[in-house]
């Protein structure tokens, strides 16, 4: 018995394996969200709740709600994702918050 194994290179199917980079949303206190880049999503919470290494946009809006988080297969890509998100309209943040809860 012989089996025909397809080997398929392409880069769309094979799994995304992330290097710990996260990109996040927050949603501050006066409705109002931040997006960022980090490797550890539950210290830069905390961060931005309740040090000054918190962002410093968020330290007048606290407390602030994790809201959407997405892994990165590497720092520039996060960024780039970042950016991207950045770019979107509140509507349009919405639209990819509301969307992806499930994912959560």
């Amino acid at each position: 018995m012989s089996y025909n194994v397809r080997m398929d290179n392409d880069k769309k199917t094979k799994p995304q394996v992330t290097s710990g980079w996260y990109v996040y949303i927050v949603l501050c206190r006066d409705n109002s969200y931040y997006t960022g880049i980090t490797t550890d999503i539950k210290r830069r919470i905390t961060e931005h709740n309740s040090s000054k290494k918190g962002a410093k946009y968020t330290r007048n809006k606290r407390p602030v709600k994790l809201v959407y988080q997405e892994p990165a297969p590497s720092r520039s890509s996060a960024a780039k994702r970042e950016y991207e998100i950045k770019s979107l309209t509140a509507r349009g943040k919405n639209h990819l918050i509301f969307t992806n809860q499930s994912d959560q």
